[in-house]
């Protein structure tokens, strides 16, 4: 497959929590150069690269992250905040004790409310598939539908394991025909984004696509 239109799919990342300006500038510069999807970066750094980048790159952070148990009001806040510093997308952590205690309605709604507040800016869902029963995968990808988001996303890689093909096949099957597909976390090899992208990933979450395009090797999971 063609390296741009690998990178083409990539959200850029970088959310260690160590994470200088320094090199928030060079994940953004790296995502001018290589034309990715967007740059995934932490809600403190939102405004300082709108001011400094402007129009040339799409500004993508994250909310509830990444454990994802903040309460909706807080959420909401942070999304709202986001977006009046600059940020088009957001990706958000559902509160995975509420999938345990199997509160799908109040999944839903919290989505929603995140949905209502995004508008026309790109939301996604991240349920972190490594803590997730089959039965569970499936109905957040109802509620993921029902609610309007516009992606659903395997992992915040935080957790215990990242993105698999089989949890991409399942999303597949139960999201509704708007909801578009997001793995995250694992992708170390060009095979791997390869893979996703084939599988129907709009998008691929990953700090790594630059380096393993160069050909370096990535570790971790």
């Amino acid at each position: 497959m063609d390296k741009a239109k690998i990178l083409s799919h990539v959200d850029h990342t970088l959310l260690k929590p160590t994470a200088t300006w320094a090199e928030i500038c060079t994940l953004c510069d790296e995502a001018i150069q290589h034309k990715v999807a967007s740059v995934c970066i932490p809600p403190s750094y939102i405004a300082r690269v709108a001011e400094k980048y402007g129009d040339a790159l799409v500004i993508c952070t994250v909310i509830g992250f990444p454990l994802g148990y903040s309460i909706t009001e807080v959420k909401v806040a942070e999304t709202k905040a986001a977006i009046r510093d600059g940020a088009t997308e957001v990706d958000m952590v559902v509160n995975i004790g509420d999938v345990k205690n199997g509160d799908f309605e109040k999944i839903t709604a919290e989505i929603r409310a995140l949905k209502e507040v995004a508008g026309d800016n790109v939301l996604k869902v991240i349920v972190e598939t490594c803590y997730l029963t089959e039965e569970e995968k499936i109905k957040l990808c109802e509620c993921v539908t029902a609610a309007g988001a516009d992606h659903i996303k395997t992992s915040t890689g935080f957790g215990t394991g990242g993105a698999t093909p089989e949890d991409i096949a399942l999303f597949k099957t139960h999201i509704g025909p708007e909801v578009k597909m997001k793995a995250s976390g694992g992708i170390r090899t060009v095979e791997d984004m390869e893979v996703f992208i084939n599988l129907g990933c709009d998008r691929l979450g990953t700090s790594s696509a630059v380096k393993i395009l160069a050909g370096e090797e990535i570790s971790g999971y």
